[in-house]
């Protein structure tokens, strides 16, 4: 996990220091917290930077088609869309849409002064630190979540956030706004931080879960949202690659997927014991085959006392015992001279013929390349290779071969 900073808000005079929380790389354990001075964070960490509540605005709006589509327009049709909703101008301002965001579907932006946050990552990129995300300290909640309740701040100055799905309500807590703290604090989840928790109890009436503000800048950067859009956007292609690498760190180290990497990691070995289990029955069944091939071999044979490759030994030893009894085999003359009686080019008579050791040569026999081609064709569809040298036709049967 990357160090967490929380920048103060444009408000703030004179502020020279910043918040910072450093979690373990799963989000399990905080290794750190404290509040230093840019030049002095400790690590040299990437950077999560939380955007505070008192600097954003969030506003609800319907994209046209087609306005997606292009960075540059889309700024545009944001500037026209709000321009009515805000308190300055909207070149001066920084806008970044909801995560998922897709044009004729109501979409959540956020807005900020533009100058504050460059001078922000202008200040931290001199020290030698990247950003490598932009995150709302609070943000809406989706349709169908729970209303979440915050309280937050200072015992001098504690302030009541409420998030839910019309928005962020930022207001600070007193006796008149605890009413409403409590409605939503009964509708939905609600939490404390410790310094402002007694606070919150007696206006309240009742005490509130502890949220170490660390352990709510860590879930804030569990969410979706990246306001590091438009001109504080890095290019496509290595936007892509962040989000990848942020979405596969995510899955490999955040608690909420380690029940996703167990199902994964089962999964794995679950396919390699199968595919090894299948690889073994497979292996078995062809040395069955195998042995049953030599036992054929060796009881119809039994002066065969090595097998080496059965087949060919089991040819060899028919074509013995068929010459031994007189019988022909497919390597004597008269069923060669048969088989090739009805494949030679019409017309085409050998000059001489000579047997020998299987093999038929037939002399005088000049065939062109497309007539050999098609007797060779021919002849290895009988079980016999032919083959021509000069005038000299060859042919064996392909087991003497």
């Amino acid at each position: 996990m990357a160090l967490i900073l929380v920048q103060p808000p444009p408000s703030a005079p004179g502020v020279s220091s910043v918040a910072w929380a450093h979690w373990s790389t799963d989000g399990r354990q905080l290794l750190g917290q404290g509040e230093s001075p840019v030049a002095l964070l400790p690590g040299q960490h990437e950077l999560v930077l939380i955007v505070p509540a008192a600097a954003l605005s969030w506003h609800l709006l319907g994209l046209p088609p087609g306005s997606l589509q292009n960075a540059a327009r889309l700024r545009n049709v944001l500037a026209g869309l709000l321009e009515d909703r805000l308190l300055d101008d909207p070149e001066q301002l920084h806008f970044a849409l909801a995560p998922g965001a897709q044009a004729g579907a109501p979409v959540w932006v956020a807005a900020c002064r533009r100058d504050w946050l460059q001078q922000t990552l202008q200040a931290l990129e001199a020290s030698g630190r990247r950003v490598s995300r932009l995150v709302p300290e609070f943000a809406p909640q989706a349709e169908g979540q729970p209303t979440a309740v915050f309280v937050t701040g200072e015992p001098e100055s504690p302030w009541l956030t409420v998030c839910d799905a019309q928005g962020v309500l930022r207001l600070p807590l007193s006796a008149s706004t605890a009413a409403l703290a409590v409605a939503q604090a009964d509708a939905g989840d609600a939490a404390a931080e410790p310094a402002v928790a007694a606070i919150a109890e007696q206006l309240i009436g009742r005490s509130l879960p502890l949220l170490p503000p660390a352990e709510r800048w860590l879930q804030a950067t569990q969410t979706g949202w990246d306001l590091a859009q438009f001109e504080f956007a890095t290019t496509g292609s290595a936007r892509a690659r962040k989000q990848a690498g942020a979405l596969a760190a995510s899955m490999w180290r955040s608690p909420r997927w380690r029940a996703a990497r167990w199902g994964a990691l089962l999964l794995l070995l679950v396919q390699l014991v199968g595919l090894n289990a299948w690889a073994f029955k497979e292996r078995r069944a062809l040395e069955a085959k195998r042995l049953q091939v030599r036992q054929v071999l060796t009881q119809t044979f039994p002066q065969v006392q090595v097998v080496v490759d059965a087949p060919v030994q089991m040819t060899r030893e028919v074509a013995a015992l068929q010459a031994a009894t007189g019988g022909l085999t497919p390597a004597d003359l008269e069923p060669m001279l048969a088989a090739l009686a009805g494949q030679l080019p019409v017309g085409r008579v050998p000059s001489a013929i000579d047997y020998s050791g299987g093999q038929l040569r037939l002399r005088g026999m000049t065939l062109s390349p497309a007539e050999m081609e098609a007797l060779a064709g021919a002849m290895s569809g009988r079980g016999y290779s032919a083959r021509a040298e000069g005038d000299l036709l060859l042919v064996q049967a392909e087991a003497a071969r």
